[in-house]
């Protein structure tokens, strides 16, 4: 285990309790930061179908504030950051709420009920996140890339007492700086079109296809550094099932229909091998959970037994102080009155107004269960690759799937005559649990985040709850405002500048096709078959060699799509080869932390330009405002590839040496 990742040390388990953490500063600040970012990511999703990962852009803005008010701490920063991620990553329920827009069932976003269906959804997830965080981060070597990353960006911001060594924060300072610098100097690069931002090709295997590309992303190096080479391989696995086999194999059958064959390719892989991805990710899922239940159950009776000390006047040490049990268990429970009022409303006035109670019934279950399920494999996928790269619609797809056929199993022959509002519904309980997933995507980074900077756990599950609920209220208007000015495709009088909303139509089209019995089952079929085979491998050469295979990696790996897998895996070997170099030195463990440094600058570039360029888009309404260049697409490509492999080189062995270097010769770059 690194020691990035070890659990708080004795010493800092006696931390003062009178250090300022859950301020009213520090609420306001978040909740601003919170206005900005939330907006910013609700237009990107329904736009492009990406949104970005909030929690590190909101600690470098939250350290520039504080450090101008006096007795600012880092704890005080990691509140801040808390709030605003837990309300960014919400706006992730984008990727269900518009499909009732799409569908025709809804003809706005009613503002009480969306901001109803985000809070609770919300809340359940951070609830779920309690327990699991003493499974999944104190008790985990899961990397969790994000959330050290984000920690690594507030210790070296930080001029309190925590920072033993100066002069090893000073050189950290520097690299994290000049790695932003990069990071973001080649994003803003490739948005003015002066170098690609990916590069692809399609060719032909056999009577198939496939396709060969990546992103050209130095967030994404610094990703891969983070999470490791196991993960890194496992990725890679999946990438060789998904584009070396599935692909050409199903698109093969395609092509002899005709159409352009980049296009054909193109939609084989989302309508066919993303599917089957998505089936080899569920059993992946269930054997993911039934690995950490007892790790689950663990956590649920260690925080009990927390409880239990505290109420009998017991000192227990701050950085294990969680919400009680009971209130977290009271919590859920009580949740289940709203949320069953929302779904009554939702449904009495419907065309199935006669399953009400049954339906009722059945989704309170649904999101009982089904939501501590997706809670805890989303918290340990996050814990994988980061909460930015977790394919959270993949989630969606289990969501709904599982949903959709319940709801059928009990509604009987009503898909024959009331599809549409059985689609609704099943979208409208869904969006629940897919709060719950959002959430706890992101929740355990921002957990392992405080982890590392030893703050108060019961205190940041609070700030979790205040950006939640600030996410739920932003929300609502910003969706009315993009279906007002842009409309989505597919959707009742959507115009030519329509926004494609492309997970909202896809989870759409997955619950029409089970309720029209359209849907391709032997995809998933394969996928989860697959996922079984993996799962067989990783155990045997677990037992036999001691290597790991993490078959969700390896799902996700045939899941996400080839730009962004190819990237991760190639961080991870570049991390590991620096991690060997760093070896054979005398101190070693230094030196890896500047790495780890690198790679949390390289994310942190990105993340902030990432930020900018949605508001400029935002503005504009304008995807390509910053392109004042016009090479063409073979020359960028070409230029592209020479610079970020140049960049990546250069900030690799510039840390080698800054790490070698004398103590008074620290800060220069």
């Amino acid at each position: 285990m690194s020691s990035t990742n070890r659990p708080a040390t004795a010493a800092a388990k006696t931390r003062p309790s009178a250090v300022r953490e859950l301020t009213i500063r520090a609420i306001i600040i978040g909740g601003l930061i919170t206005l900005v970012f939330t907006a910013a990511n609700v237009y990107l999703g329904l736009k492009v179908g990406l949104t970005f990962a909030t929690s590190i852009p909101a600690a470098v803005i939250s350290m520039a504030i504080l450090r101008k008010f006096s007795g600012h701490t880092i704890q005080e920063n990691n509140i801040v950051q808390t709030i605003a991620s837990a309300a960014g990553t919400l706006s992730a329920i984008i990727f269900v709420l518009p499909g009732l827009v799409m569908i025709g069932w809804w003809s706005g976003f009613p503002y009480w009920t969306t901001a109803a269906i985000c809070a609770f959804g919300g809340i359940l997830g951070v609830m779920y996140s309690i327990p699991l965080r003493r499974a999944l981060v104190t008790g985990s070597d899961l990397p969790y890339p994000e959330g050290v990353a984000a920690a690594e960006v507030l210790k070296v911001g930080s001029d309190s007492e925590n920072i033993e060594n100066a002069e090893e924060n000073k050189k950290g300072l520097a690299v994290i700086i000049w790695g932003s610098i990069a990071s973001a100097g080649y994003a803003l690069l490739a948005a003015m079109k002066g170098v690609a931002g990916s590069i692809s090709t399609t060719f032909r295997v056999g009577a198939g296809g496939t396709m060969l590309g990546s992103s050209l992303s130095l967030a994404l190096i610094g990703v891969g550094h983070l999470v490791g080479i196991a993960v890194g391989i496992a990725m890679i696995v999946g990438l060789l099932i998904s584009y070396g086999a599935l692909l050409p194999y199903f698109s093969a059958e395609a092509l002899t229909h005709g159409g352009e064959f980049a296009d054909v390719v193109a939609a084989t892989f989302k309508s066919d091998v993303r599917f089957v991805g998505a089936g080899a990710m569920a059993v992946a899922a269930v054997w993911t959970l039934i690995k950490i239940i007892g790790p689950i159950a663990r956590g649920i009776k260690e925080s009990l037994a927390s409880s239990r000390t505290r109420k009998s006047g017991h000192d227990v040490p701050i950085t294990e102080r969680d919400i009680p049990f009971n209130i977290v268990l009271g919590t859920i429970l009580a949740s289940m009155l709203p949320i069953g009022a929302l779904l009554y409303l939702f449904i009495h006035v419907s065309e199935i107004s006669n399953h009400t109670v049954t339906l009722v019934i059945l989704s309170i279950l649904f999101v009982l269960l089904i939501g501590l399920i997706v809670a805890s494999v989303c918290g340990y996928m996050a814990g994988l690759i980061g909460a930015s790269n977790s394919p959270i619609s993949g989630v969606g797809i289990i969501v709904v799937l599982t949903s959709a056929l319940l709801i059928k199993v009990v509604t009987g022959n009503e898909s024959a005559s009331n599809a549409p509002a059985l689609v609704a519904y099943t979208l409208f309980t869904s969006a629940v649990v897919f709060g719950i997933a959002t959430i706890s995507n992101d929740n355990l980074q921002d957990l392992k985040t405080g982890q590392l900077v030893e703050a108060t756990p019961w205190k940041q599950q609070v700030a979790l709850v205040i950006g939640v609920i600030f996410g739920s209220l932003i929300i609502p208007p910003v969706l009315q405002l993009m279906l007002d000015g842009f409309g989505f495709v597919g959707a009742p009088g959507a115009g030519e500048n329509a926004l494609a909303a492309p997970q909202a139509a896809l989870l759409s089209s997955v619950a029409d096709g089970i309720f029209g019995n359209s849907l391709d089952w032997s995809r998933i079929g394969l996928g989860a078959l697959i996922g079984v085979v993996i799962i067989v491998i990783d155990e045997v050469l677990n037992k036999v060699k001691g290597w790991s295979l993490p078959p969700l990696a390896v799902g996700m790996g045939m899941y996400l799509p080839v730009s962004l897998t190819l990237m991760i895996p190639l961080g991870a070997f570049i991390g590991r080869a620096y991690d060997r170099w760093a070896e054979r030195k005398a101190n070693p463990e230094p030196i890896k932390r500047l790495g780890i440094l690198l790679a949390t600058g390289l994310i942190v570039g990105e993340s902030l330009f990432g930020v900018i360029l949605a508001g400029i888009i935002g503005a504009t309404s304008n995807e390509e405002a910053l392109a004042v260049f016009n090479f063409g697409d073979i020359p960028t490509q070409i230029l592209g590839v020479i610079v970020f492999a140049g960049v990546i080189y250069a900030l690799y062995r510039w840390v080698q040496k800054l790490s070698l270097a004398p103590a008074k010769d620290s800060t220069k770059a």
